[in-house]
């Protein structure tokens, strides 16, 4: 607002004045504010005294030059010309007339009419303080002769603290959780922050709990969300389900608890990327932090993405809390596509193939590649102190690593393990996975499989040759070559060549499942 300040200050005040901005934050306490500044008793001033009988009376609502109207119940032509008869007469107290309308972008489009040739020609003692929430449907010869102030949403944070010296001020008792959901239930809107927070001491009584404001808000725990992001996380389906069941006892509007799914995610996803971040102060950041360290930032990203698009689609569900569970249950099954495949998996070269496509048709969808091939399998026992480095694809097989940490494992050789300390050498192309919450994970994953604690050493190596991830790239290689072969080979399809003429799509041979 030093627009508004400067403006007062050097008496170079606008006649119009555009206030816009969501509900409840302050447009027309702010044309109020700006009523006292030209009419105070002590000179035109950006800090209006509030003393006088001027600011008294427009606190009271009974300023005789202040004109408020409520565009919403005056929509006519015959109001505003009613209402702009009396701007030529110059103000009856105060320094201006001032004519407040609120929600303006109600009137008419005659009205608007009227209107404009009063801003177009305005009497030196008379100013418009216009407020709306929409601005986009006032005329743009109107929005031309005003100057226009955005008010933004208020931060929870903000909302918070403001509610936090309310309660104090009256002398309630209320829990920092309790405060913090109507924050953030307020959207923004200071006023619907105070009324919740009047509906809530109505509720409640003198002590403000979290529960008593949950319920009286129909708003979710979040501690629910975690537990339902932390059994996702962890693959555990079941859980899943046992954590849908106690939510279901409320009967939840499924469509807002994916909304709340993407929030928490949305913030576990920015401190990932920004570990110092400072949250909100409406919210609490333990938790948030525990979610970033156990999800790996694809799988933030992945859930993330599975939610909104979830809450897209679930009025197309048989019923909503199928349709949530159904979401819930994608976010487990799926997981990050890693370059090079699922190294868990094991198979043998196999020549049997199928076509998918014959010329015209859409190329299949592409399997997994197959994993390395086990070679013999490495002790588990502790009191071996050394492995060969041969034994690594089985190693990795047996750990039954998933997502980023895998493939860390799989583009890498064992060079050494000697008692707790193993080392590797790490594939330039699996430099991409080099991180060290993946390293940590890879030694405790070590350390189940060898029954030890592990001491992890991985180094950069260049172009290694024997990874599991090269050598399952390979197997691949060899079963698409050896798909090709024996489609290529079929009497059919050597039949349909010959009959009429059609070509097999290289591109479009899968090798079967083995």
């Amino acid at each position: 607002m030093r627009a508004l300040v400067n403006a007062l200050e050097t008496g170079r005040v606008h006649h119009a004045f555009l206030f816009t901005g969501t509900r409840g934050v302050g447009k027309t306490t702010i044309a109020r504010i700006l009523a006292k500044s030209l009419n105070c008793e002590t000179g035109m001033t950006a800090t209006p005294c509030g003393a006088c009988s001027a600011c008294r009376e427009i606190d009271e609502g009974r300023f005789v030059d202040l004109i408020e109207v409520d565009a919403a119940s005056r929509t006519k032509v015959d109001d505003t010309r009613e209402l702009l008869d009396n701007v030529q007469y110059a103000p009856t107290r105060g320094r201006y007339k001032v004519y407040l309308i609120d929600e303006v972008h109600m009137l008419s489009t005659h009205s608007f009419n009227a209107l404009l040739k009063t801003l177009e020609e305005p009497p030196p003692h008379v100013k418009f303080l216009l407020a709306t929430t929409d601005p986009q449907k006032l005329p743009v010869t109107v929005l031309s002769r005003c100057l226009q102030f955005n008010l933004k949403r208020f931060p929870p944070g903000l909302i918070f603290k403001r509610l936090t010296e309310i309660a104090a001020a009256e002398n309630i008792s209320a829990e920092p959780e309790a405060l913090r959901l109507v924050a953030r239930a307020a959207q923004g809107s200071m006023r619907d922050a105070l009324s919740l927070l009047d509906q809530v001491i109505a509720f409640g009584g003198a002590t403000l709990t979290a529960v008593d404001t949950r319920t009286m808000l129909g708003t979710l725990d979040r501690s629910e969300v975690f537990a339902i992001i932390e059994a996702v996380a962890a693959r555990d389906a079941r859980r899943v389900l046992d954590c849908v069941n106690q939510l279901d006892e409320r009967a939840p509007e499924y469509r807002e608890v994916l909304a709340e799914l993407a929030a928490v995610l949305q913030k576990v996803a920015l401190l990932q990327a920004v570990p110092d971040l400072q949250l909100d102060e409406a919210e609490e950041i333990e938790p948030y932090q525990r979610l970033a360290s156990t999800l790996t930032p694809e799988d933030a990203q992945l859930f993330y993405q599975i939610a909104i698009v979830g809450r897209r689609d679930l009025d197309l569900a048989p019923d909503a809390r199928g349709g949530f569970e159904m979401v819930l249950l994608r976010m487990v099954a799926f997981s990050v596509a890693e370059p090079g495949g699922d190294a868990r998996r094991a198979s043998t070269p196999t020549p049997s193939a199928r076509p998918a496509s014959v010329t015209g048709a859409a190329p299949a969808t592409a399997s997994r590649a197959p994993a390395a091939p086990v070679a013999a399998t490495a002790s588990a026992s502790a009191g071996v102190a050394k492995v060969a480095a041969s034994d690594w694809p089985a190693i990795v097989a047996q750990m039954n690593l998933t997502g980023p940490v895998s493939q860390l494992a799989a583009h890498c050789i064992l060079t050494n393990k000697q008692g707790n300390e193993v080392q590797l050498a790490l594939d330039a192309e699996g430099e991409m996975f080099r991180r060290s919450t993946l390293e940590e994970r890879l030694a405790q994953a070590l350390s189940s499989h060898f029954g030890e604690p592990i001491k992890l050493e991985i180094a950069a190596a260049g172009g290694v040759t024997n990874t599991p991830a090269r050598m399952q790239r390979a197997v691949a290689d060899d079963r698409m070559q050896a798909a090709r072969a024996s489609i290529e080979a079929d009497p059919n399809i050597r039949a349909m060549r010959d009959m009429f003429g059609v070509t097999v799509q290289p591109d479009s041979i899968r090798p079967s499942e083995p």
